[in-house]
């Protein structure tokens, strides 16, 4: 049994940086001294409220400093995080509470005002004050423990939640600073918009760990990013496709050079918005592969090896090769693994892979060496990149065929950027499932040039009803819920069976 002491480790970055700048956000910028005293005084706050090693507590913040002191201050004490993104409904909220079982929440004011009920207990970070960062006040952490519950995105069913070791959460930082393009320095700012509760908060934790710092935005403001940018102050951003496609469409036809790296995951890259985002920002897109279940990242596709992969007509999602400690298995429908380039369902292991679910039946361990199915579906091309190419549950059966909403929604794109498309399947007794396609504020004219494409597309994969949107429904993190579609869908419309189906409005 190993043991971490994330004091030491905090206190040895305090002595180091001190006075250089750690975090930056709306209300300015922090030192690393500054923070990890905030930190410290948040651990002595755990501690008082009576939370300690494996103890479960929930964290709730917007982005800003405030999140990095209290996920750092509950990291030395070695609780059990569990944290919560804002942006959650109250029922949401206390789903995640109730299945771990957190009793305790730190967060700011206002934020948890929905949540002061059944006892819980409620800490608020503006009544906390700094401390002197003293390693030697706070305990030493079994290493296999739990660490963090983290949970995932809810776009096939309730949340759950996955839960990551001491030592899972130490070598992932560790592997995932070393698998940086460069090494953040004093001048070295990543620019972080997306919730701190998930992804955020390991790119912080990596940066600070390594003598950069951050910009924690509370959500994408397009003036604000391009401002940044055009000032110089970030040299690399994080930006998943709907944050990224959002930034593209603010710039126009302006020019930024600012930029050494993009790091883009958590959705496939279109070759629509590779193009736009490479005319803007230049060839600095990095793809990468991360899920709740292994903190990133699973795998890489530099920067370089993008721009190559989109010039030769990047046909589908290409994310990489694995990256360290993380091995990669295609298993096809018999369950025995896929040849090289067959498709099938994307099995991880990996040294920071979770320890198991937890759910309202409790802890689901894995065991020894077992791989986790991710639910992705994809492939290994000859040279041992992964491609992804839709989820198990979203593979759309009609007419007796399999279709990927990915594939077909990458054929869609081109003629209705900047829009936003997502492909669904209606429940038909006729075709099994109708292949709709559901567009977000389409631009006029868009009927007609989704006619001109469907000529080249075969014709069991060709949507067969279109229906225009305000706005897809998405999650906490920004993903388009399939499943809220088709539930939109049929509460406002029902088929008209036969081969030539149509959607009529109910009563």
């Amino acid at each position: 049994m190993t043991s971490i002491h994330w004091a030491s480790e905090f206190g040895a970055l305090a002595q180091h940086y001190g006075e250089r700048p750690a975090v930056a956000d709306k209300d300015g910028t922090v030192s690393y001294a500054q923070l990890l005293a905030k930190a410290a005084g948040v651990g002595h706050a755990v501690m008082n409220a009576g939370v300690g090693p494996g103890d479960k507590i929930a964290t709730l913040f917007r982005n800003g400093a405030d999140a990095v002191a209290a996920n750092f201050g509950v990291m030395m004490t070695g609780a059990v995080e569990v944290p919560l993104n804002p942006a959650l409904s109250t029922a949401e909220k206390v789903h995640c509470l109730t299945i771990s079982d957190a009793r305790v929440v730190i967060t700011s004011a206002g934020l948890a005002d929905d949540l002061i009920a059944d006892g819980r207990t409620i800490l608020y970070i503006d009544h906390i004050a700094q401390t002197p960062l003293d390693p030697a006040a706070f305990p030493l952490v079994d290493g296999d423990a739990a660490a963090r519950i983290v949970f995932t995105s809810g776009t096939t069913g309730r949340p759950k939640g996955a839960v990551h070791s001491q030592n899972g959460r130490w070598t992932a930082n560790v592997l995932l600073r070393a698998s940086l393009p460069f090494r953040p320095d004093a001048g070295g700012r990543i620019l972080l918009m997306t919730p701190y509760s998930h992804g955020a908060s390991l790119t912080t934790h990596a940066y600070l760990s390594s003598g950069g710092s951050v910009t924690l935005l509370d959500g994408v403001d397009p003036p604000t990013v391009l401002g940044l940018l055009e000032r110089g102050e970030c040299g690399a951003m994080f930006a998943p496709p709907t944050v990224l496609a959002k930034i593209v469409a603010a710039a126009g036809e302006r020019r930024f050079s600012s930029l050494r790296t993009i790091f883009c995951g958590t959705a496939a890259l279109k070759p629509t918005l590779y193009a736009r985002a490479k005319a803007i920002f230049g060839p600095v897109v990095r793809v990468t592969y991360g899920k709740s279940e292994v903190f990133n990242p699973i795998t890489v596709l530099e920067a370089d090896e993008t721009e190559a992969w989109y010039a030769s007509g990047g046909g589908d999602a290409c994310v990489g090769w694995p990256a360290a400690g993380v091995e990669i298995v295609i298993r096809g429908e018999d369950g025995t693994p896929a040849a090289a380039g067959d498709d099938g369902e994307v099995m991880i292991r990996a040294q920071h892979l979770m320890a198991g679910y937890l759910t309202a039946d409790g802890f689901s361990p894995l065991a020894p060496g077992e791989f986790h199915d991710t639910g992705d579906l994809g492939y290994v091309d000859p040279e041992g990149r992964l491609h992804l190419t839709g989820r198990t549950a979203d593979v759309i059966k009609s007419g007796g065929y399999k279709i990927t909403p990915e594939e077909v929604e990458r054929m869609l794109a081109p003629a209705l950027q900047p829009s936003e498309v997502a492909i669904v399947g209606i429940p038909s007794d006729y075709w099994g499932e109708v292949i709709l396609a559901a567009i977000e504020r389409p631009s006029p004219g868009w009927e007609q040039r989704i006619d001109a494409v469907m000529r080249d597309i075969t014709d069991y994969k060709r949507p067969r009803l279109m229906l225009a949107f305000d706005e897809l429904p998405r999650n906490a993190i920004g993903k388009i819920l399939r499943s809220a579609i088709r539930a939109d869908v049929l509460s406002r419309f029902r088929l008209t069976e036969g081969s030539h189906p149509r959607l009529e409005k109910r009563e």
